[in-house]
């Protein structure tokens, strides 16, 4: 089942002689359940296409589908919405709150959104993410790693759609960025969660369903890697 269209994305900063294309018109679509990797050089888009998927950036012209939600149609209120209830983003540099502990690092998106905390979901993503005993911990008294896996954690509190990775694995060595795809794999395949990443690792991106690459703004390559049965 389709959740995820996207359909003649364009995106331009500038104008006249600093006019740059970042996107190109850009089209495709994702199944529920599936494991994308969009890969690319440097400054090739894949960055901007996903800040637009997820909301966070609006498109100059085409159309984003999540669930058969036209997604910019929404006034900036629902748009905020969408993307706390929607949309689970995990970046390269964590961007986790320095005075906040693990916990509330976590759970701060439910929060936002004016909402009681699921203490069973919050425990077993503790567990899942071997962070049960530090979860009083204050971001500096964590490794990259860990601090890693509560920007996955809270992502994923919200039981999002779809999640998105912006080089997850980019500040961290071999042992822990295996690590974390494997974090992402297991909610991908354990919640039937849409899991998006953006990676220059080839090792990363050959574990995924479907290899998406990206040059000067368009889409030159849409490979299937593996099958699954996907709802």
């Amino acid at each position: 089942m389709e959740l995820l269209k996207v359909e003649n994305i364009t995106k331009e900063y500038g104008s006249g002689s600093t006019l740059v294309k970042a996107l190109d018109d850009v089209s495709f679509s994702v199944q529920r359940g599936e494991f994308l990797a969009i890969i690319g050089p440097s400054g090739s888009g894949k960055s901007t296409l996903l800040h637009i998927i997820g909301g966070v950036d609006r498109p100059t012209s085409g159309k984003v589908y999540m669930d058969g939600q036209d997604v910019y149609a929404q006034d900036e209120e629902n748009l905020a919405i969408f993307r706390r209830r929607y949309v689970g983003l995990v970046y390269q540099f964590y961007n986790l709150i320095p005075v906040l502990n693990v916990v509330e690092n976590i759970t701060l998106p439910v929060l936002m959104d004016g909402r009681k905390i699921n203490n069973e979901r919050l425990d077993e993503l503790l567990d899942v993410l071997k962070l049960s005993d530090r979860k009083d911990n204050l971001p500096n008294q964590l490794s990259g790693g860990q601090q890693q896996r509560v920007s996955i954690g809270r992502a994923l509190m919200n039981a999002p759609s779809v999640v998105l990775a912006d080089e997850p694995t980019g500040n961290l060595d071999s042992k822990n960025s295996q690590e974390i795809v494997n974090l992402l794999k297991y909610s991908n395949i354990k919640y039937n969660q849409t899991l998006i990443v953006i990676t220059h690792d080839e090792s990363i991106a050959l574990q995924a369903d479907r290899i998406l690459a990206i040059e000067d703004g368009r889409i030159v390559r849409n490979e299937v890697l593996r099958k699954r049965a996907l709802s």
